[in-house]
């Protein structure tokens, strides 16, 4: 048996039990945009957990107001020259405003002719100097190296973006933070089965749809950062080609279901097909606790909320402090 220290994961607990009133403070944030009209595509520029946050902002704003949003990778403008920009926003998500790379990045988009907006959980960070203006997360400190109250806090930051741009969705927001709110001390009940199917796991397949993609990312990144586990996520439209064929070996499949009826069909078919390869799969839904009538991107910052939890414990019975990862560190400078 691995000796942890006795407060080994008291701060991811702590910060987990936070994240569902950092999300209702961040969605109610009020937003002063710069001049957008001649706006024509939205980029982000983020990494690790930031990255997750912004796939799942990037899905809800294109629906909302049927613009382009995708990713632009940090070296495009740390190792390269970057590309034109003009009639583009670029929304840098980074918790902590310092990596070289995404204040380069930030710098790089600005020179471009891009309006530049800071998603940072950091006051007065080199990211937000070079920005035209700022989404506060919200968050407060957060002293355990894995993120979660700040990535679903940045999941609220980008929907009070989206209010501000399409203000008829401002109040689905406001009622999906209100949901939230109650999320406190509820957990899954599947949970015990849960634990007992990532302890026994070697490989594990965290697969969504839509917001629900950028979910299974960070749930899988989660699974890295404190369990030490292999854990990969993939979106269900993808998962049926060549990553099919590893559930030949022991496989965990999670399955994150966002709920929205468009993403049903795909959901299904995947889950059908694993069951009948032989693979251990569970569903979730945030309605498995009771909440419902979300929008796609605050049913996925709830299955974050449900599931944190599970990285927490897995983490703790497998000998991991989940604060303090043994290779990894709060701020990550990327060059």
């Amino acid at each position: 048996m691995i000796d942890l220290p006795p407060d080994a994961g008291q701060h991811m607990a702590r910060e987990i039990a936070e994240a569902p009133a950092v999300f209702a403070a961040s969605v109610a944030q009020p937003v002063a945009l710069p001049d957008l009209t001649s706006l024509r595509a939205i980029y982000t520029v983020a990494r690790g957990s930031s990255d997750a946050a912004a796939n799942v902002l990037s899905y809800e704003i294109m629906r909302e107001i049927h613009l382009p949003v995708t990713s632009l990778p940090p070296s495009i403008f740390s190792l390269g020259e970057g590309v034109r920009l003009t009639g583009a926003a670029v929304l840098v998500v980074s918790q902590s405003g310092a990596s070289p790379d995404l204040v380069r990045s930030a710098q790089g988009a600005r020179a471009a002719g891009a309006t530049v907006l800071a998603l940072t959980n950091a006051p007065g960070s080199p990211v937000e100097a070079e920005a035209d203006l700022t989404l506060k997360i919200g968050a407060g400190p957060e002293r355990a190296v894995p993120a979660t109250k700040s990535v679903v806090g940045a999941i609220a930051a980008g929907m009070a973006l989206l209010s501000t741009l399409a203000p008829a969705y401002a109040p689905r927001a406001a009622a999906s933070a209100k949901t939230l709110t109650a999320l406190q001390g509820k957990t899954l009940p599947q949970t015990r089965a849960l634990l007992a199917a990532l302890l026994r796991a070697s490989h594990v397949y965290v697969i969504g749809r839509d917001t629900g993609y950028g979910a299974a990312q960070e749930l899988a990144l989660k699974l890295k950062e404190c369990c030490a586990l292999h854990a990969e996520a993939y979106s269900s439209s993808e998962v049926l080609h060549g990553p099919l064929q590893l559930v030949t070996n022991p496989l965990l499949i999670l399955i994150l279901d966002t709920e929205q009826p468009e993403v049903q069909d795909s959901l299904d078919t995947a889950e059908a097909r694993f069951r009948a390869a032989g693979g251990t799969v569970f569903r979730l839904r945030p309605s498995d606790v009771g909440a419902t009538d979300l929008t796609p991107a605050a049913a996925a910052a709830a299955l974050l909320c449900l599931t944190y939890p599970l990285a927490l414990h897995t983490a703790l019975a497998l000998g991991h402090d989940p604060d303090r990862p043994a290779t990894l560190s709060k701020v990550t400078e990327t060059r």
